[in-house]
């Protein structure tokens, strides 16, 4: 089916056979090596819409085998949006889900989109659209030893603080949740360069849209539904900042995505999984000085 709103941000940038590329090439079906990949993932981020309504950004973490292909169309995963993530309870009842499996050391991730409903523990999925994306702009980490597991403590506001902005502007990597109407959600990777995110003020900032696969799946949604939830991961302490509002995209010379925040959740000890560096993306643009 072809994604209307994918097929206006393709013809806008040029691509062939625009509306032909994207969601319309997607299959359902999980392959045999997607469901290998998934097996071995402890780190998944989700992309939904909170009980209010608005879009967040989460992750879900847990042992090697955490997230099984029962067959062809289901996924197993054994976590749920835990104390203090947005999307906690977002689930119990069957709910559209963006779903993407990243795996830094390789630079290997695969995007699955569906729906998802509560089991128990854990979340079953089935799918829609399973795909695999390119390796670039994801940065090389892996998973070392951490500390003592500690309770999450999340802390919300309408605006992003100083140290907030910081953690922004440092960034190397960050997830966006998006979602259209009839369509679905989608949870997408943006990486590059420590200051490829520039804070603008307490309330808006942007980032540039790095030639990609031509998918347009994030802009697409965006073209159709401005709702927007962005999740920054720190990769050494486990915390993680999640913010929701809305995107839109300024076309130039380059394409820059703006965004404006409505919420902003800050949750310590998110994860219990510590990354250690192991380098940039040699695909990254350099950043303004």
């Amino acid at each position: 089916m072809e994604h209307s709103g994918e097929a206006a941000v393709q013809r806008r940038a040029g691509v062939p056979r625009a509306g032909t590329w994207g969601s319309a090439r997607t299959r359902p079906e999980i392959p045999e090596v997607a469901a290998d990949f998934l097996s071995r993932q402890r780190l998944l981020v989700v992309a939904a819409t909170d009980t209010h309504g608005r879009m967040w950004a989460g992750a879900l973490t847990g042992p090697e085998g955490f997230a099984q292909a029962l067959d062809e169309r289901r996924i197993m995963v054994g976590a749920l949006p835990g104390p203090g993530d947005p999307l906690a309870g977002a689930f119990d009842s069957e709910h559209e889900i963006g779903m993407i499996a990243i795996e830094p050391a390789t630079r290997r991730r695969m995007r699955v989109n569906g729906t998802a409903h509560a089991a128990g523990a854990g979340l079953l999925v089935h799918t829609e659209q399973v795909y695999s994306n390119c390796p670039k702009y994801i940065q090389a980490r892996t998973i070392i030893p951490g500390p003592a597991v500690t309770s999450p403590a999340a802390r919300t506001s309408n605006t992003l603080s100083g140290r907030q902005q910081e953690w922004i502007s440092e960034a190397d990597t960050f997830f966006v949740a998006t979602h259209a109407e009839g369509l679905g959600a989608d949870a997408s990777h943006r990486g590059g360069n420590p200051g490829f995110v520039t804070m603008l003020d307490e309330r808006h900032l942007a980032w540039p849209d790095y030639v990609g696969n031509s998918m347009y799946m994030t802009l697409g949604n965006l073209e159709l539904d401005p709702a927007c939830g962005l999740l920054f991961p720190d990769w050494d302490s486990g915390d993680a900042l999640h913010v929701t509002g809305r995107a839109h995209v300024e076309w130039g010379a380059e394409r820059t995505v703006r965004f404006e925040v409505d919420g902003v959740v800050e949750v310590t000890a998110a994860s219990p999984l510590r990354w250690e560096f192991g380098g940039y993306s040699r695909h990254n643009p350099p950043t303004p000085t």
